[in-house]
C-alpha cells in the first residue's frame, strides 16, 4: 500500500524515533509499504517518521545511483535494504558535497557536506544483526535517513544564510502549497 509522506514541518520530523523492540506481522507489512511507497516517490531512501511512524527504521535502494561502468558499482549495489535500530559506528574525517532531496522537501534540493564513508550495524528485516561498510552515494543516503531518526532534515545541515534564503520554499511547503507528485499528508490551518 502507498502510504502518504509527512513534510516539512510536520512534528513527526523534528522528534528522535523510538526503538522497535519486537518484529512482528504488522512490522513486516510496514517494511513492504514503505519500499512501495519509495518506489512510487521516485525515492532512494524513505525513514519511518516520513510516513508517520517514529520509529527507529529506514528503507533505502540506491543502486540505481552508481553508473554501470563504475568499477566500484558492485560492491556498491547493496539492493533494498531495511534498517532496524541503526547504529552508525564510525564516520570517515573526510567530508564530500553533494547535492541532496528529500521526499519530505519537495522539489528542493541542496549541496550538503557529510563524512564520505561510514560503518553502520542494524538489524535486517528478520531481525538478525548485520554490519555495513559504505562509501559515497550508500554512505550519502545512509546518513540522510539515519538523520530522520533523530529528527533531523538536510536543510537543518545547511547554514543559517542558504536556510534563509530558502524560506519562501520552505513555508510553501509547510503550508501545503508546494505539492509533489505522491501522496503527501494533508496540512491543516
Amino acid at each position: 500500500m502507498i502510504l502518504s509522506i509527512n513534510t516539512y514541518n510536520d512534528q513527526v520530523l523534528k522528534r528522535k524515533a523510538d526503538r522497535i523492540e519486537t518484529l512482528n506481522h504488522e512490522l513486516q507489512q510496514l517494511i513492504d509499504d514503505m519500499f512501495e511507497t519509495m518506489y512510487a516517490a521516485n525515492g532512494v531512501g524513505l525513514a519511518a517518521p516520513q510516513i508517520g511512524k517514529s520509529i527507529r527504521m529506514f528503507v533505502i535502494d540506491a543502486d540505481a545511483m552508481f553508473e554501470d561502468d563504475d568499477p566500484d558499482a558492485d560492491k556498491l549495489r547493496i539492493g533494498p535494504t531495511v534498517f532496524i535500530n541503526p547504529e552508525i559506528v564510525t564516520m570517515s574525517d573526510m567530508k564530500v558535497t553533494m547535492d541532496e532531496g528529500c521526499l519530505s522537501l519537495p522539489d528542493l534540493r541542496e549541496a550538503v557536506v557529510r563524512p564520505e564513508s561510514l560503518v553502520i550495524r542494524y538489524k535486517d528485516r528478520d531481525f538478525n544483526d548485520c554490519e555495513l561498510e559504505a562509501t559515497g552515494w550508500l554512505s550519502r543516503v545512509i546518513q540522510h535517513e539515519y538523520d530522520h531518526l533523530d529528527g533531523v532534515l538536510f536543510v537543518d545541515r545547511l547554514g543559517s544564510f542558504r536556510r534563509r534564503l530558502l524560506k519562501s520554499k520552505l513555508d510553501a511547503i509547510a503550508s501545503g502549497q508546494m505539492l509533489p507528485e505522491y501522496p503527501v499528508v494533508p496540512k491543516t490551518i
